[in-house]
This record gives structure tokens, sequence and C-alpha cells, in this order.
């Protein structure tokens, strides 16, 4: 009877080998699990998204992947290094941008239902020669402002790597609730740092310190507000509140139209708030005198 146990068993184990390759087993168990695919790679791990992901659970999402995989890596994980490990990301969440959406003759009226990181697609955890590229990329990256340029700008070192219009805050004194005093909403000049990130930001109209939740587009529709980060700054060594963010109004980039923030195009805020990690060098400028493409000398209008 032992005998014919141990036969059986040999049997078994002798289809097992060479009806299930290891890898196929390996990968049957874990879809069986419902969990995410990895390569078995030790130095490079790549993570295959299993169920859509929405904008209103990104976040969430890539913090579960950082906390799991943080005890693997020798650097310090982070969804900025995850992200720019994996610049599709990128791509995606730009062609959330409402006006996109409509250039294309369709209407979102709540961005946070679109799609993030669709099922199927791998996102890579680096090796750490990859994301020690990535983090001495960040220590060398700048964001510059030129105000009455209306232009924010990305280097890294010496190389610019984007160019964005912006609005930026109105040549005006006002009373503003939210902070109970009259103030000077123009936009302040200085170098500094980012030093937050707000990643499901609250709307609130500064004037009269409500909340709001939906937009008139240029096109005059009304949508729901985007789940868009707003990047906080530091000039001077003084925090204004002044921030970089997304507008719902695109026609009023290249003017003085904020209360001091630096607004931007949906699109582009995703880029900027992935190539600017806490600590990014920033330098908000006020120069009249700037080169333009042909490489002459020009002076800009004096908007204050």
């Amino acid at each position: 009877m032992a005998f014919f146990v141990i036969s059986i068993t040999i049997i078994l184990l002798f289809t097992l080998k060479f009806c299930c390759p290891k890898d196929e087993v390996f990968n049957l168990s874990l879809n069986l699990a419902n969990t995410e695919i990895f390569s078995k790679s030790i130095s490079v791990k790549k993570v295959v998204v299993q169920k859509e992901v929405l904008i209103e659970n990104y976040f969430n999402y890539l913090d579960s992947l950082v906390h799991r995989y943080q005890p693997l890596t020798t650097y310090g994980l982070s969804e900025h290094v995850l992200v720019r490990a994996n610049p599709w990301i990128i791509d995606t969440l730009q062609n959330t941008d409402y006006y996109r959406m409509m250039a294309k003759d369709s209407f979102v009226y709540n961005q946070k239902k679109m799609i993030a990181l669709p099922m199927g697609n791998t996102i890579i955890i680096p090796d750490s020669s990859k994301a020690k590229k990535i983090l001495n990329s960040f220590d060398n990256t700048r964001i510059d402002i030129n105000i009455p340029e209306f232009k924010l700008r990305i280097y890294e070192d010496s190389v610019q790597l984007f160019e964005f219009p912006i609005r930026v805050g109105r040549d005006e004194m006002k009373y503003l609730e939210m902070s109970g005093r009259i103030q000077d909403l123009r936009t302040k000049t200085g170098k500094g740092f980012i030093i937050n990130h707000v990643r499901n930001p609250r709307y609130v109209n500064p004037v009269n310190n409500h909340q709001y939740f939906v937009t008139k587009r240029d096109d005059g529709k009304v949508t729901k507000l985007p789940q868009i980060p707003f990047i906080e700054t530091e000039i001077n060594g003084l925090r204004y509140g002044q921030l970089i963010h997304p507008t719902t109004n695109p026609r009023t980039l290249g003017k003085a139209y904020s209360n001091g923030c630096i607004g931007v195009k949906e699109a582009d805020a995703w880029v900027i708030y992935f190539y600017a990690p806490i600590n990014t060098k920033i330098n908000i400028r006020y120069d009249l005198s700037v080169v333009n493409e042909m490489g002459d000398i020009i002076t800009l209008k004096d908007i204050y």
C-alpha cells in the first residue's frame, strides 16, 4: 500500500513538472489570488493593473504600491519616482483634461470617474540604478516663472524640459474673507521651494470663503471640479498661500486674472506635479526684458 502511494506521488510530480511549467504555475497562483502579477527579477518588478483605476482612486492605489514595495527597495520609493519611471501614466492623466476630451467630441461631467490606470497596463517598480537617476533629476530640477511673460518653465540643470502658459494675480487690492483682511492680489516674486501637495483640493472662493463643487467652463457647460493636485510654494521663507494649480477656464491664461495663484491648464498641471516633488526649487521673477524665439531682446508690457 505504501509503495502504491509513493508511486502515485512520483507520477503526479513528474506530470506537474512537464505539463505545467514553473512560471505558469507561479502566474496561475497569483491570478487565482487576484493579486498583481510581478516578474521574478530581483532588481525590477512589474505590476499588472488587475482592475481599472479611476482618478478618484488613483492616489490611494499608487500609495498602496509604495507601501507594498518600499520595504523591498534600497531607495526612497514614492509616487513621484513610480510615475517618472512609468511616463505613460502622465500621458493618460493629461488626456483626462476637459478641453482635450471636448476636442474629441466627448463631454465629461465628472472627471473623477475617468480612468487613470487602464486594466492590463504594467507599472514598473524601478531598480536602484533607475531610481537613482530619477532622484538625481529631482535634485537638479527647478521651476522658473516670469510673471509679465505669463510663462512657467521647468529646467533640469540648464536644459529646459517644458514651457507652459499661465495666468497670474491681478494688480488689485481686495478684501478676502478667507484671510479676513485686504490683500495685494499680485503674484509675489522671490525664490523658494515646493513645500506641499494638496492631492484632493477643496475649491473655495477666497472672496466669500464659500466652498464650491461645480464650475462653468469656457464653452458655457457646467461640470464637477477635477481632482488634480494643487502645489503649494514657500517664497523667500514666507508662505503666502500662493499655489500652482489648474484652471477650468484656460481663456484666462496669459492674463493677470487670479487672486495671486499661478493658474495652468489641467493637462499641464499633471506634468508640473510629477516634476515638482517636495523641496523642488522655484524662482518667481518679474523680468520685462526677455529673449524671444528669434533670439531678439524684447520688452514686455508692464502689468504691475
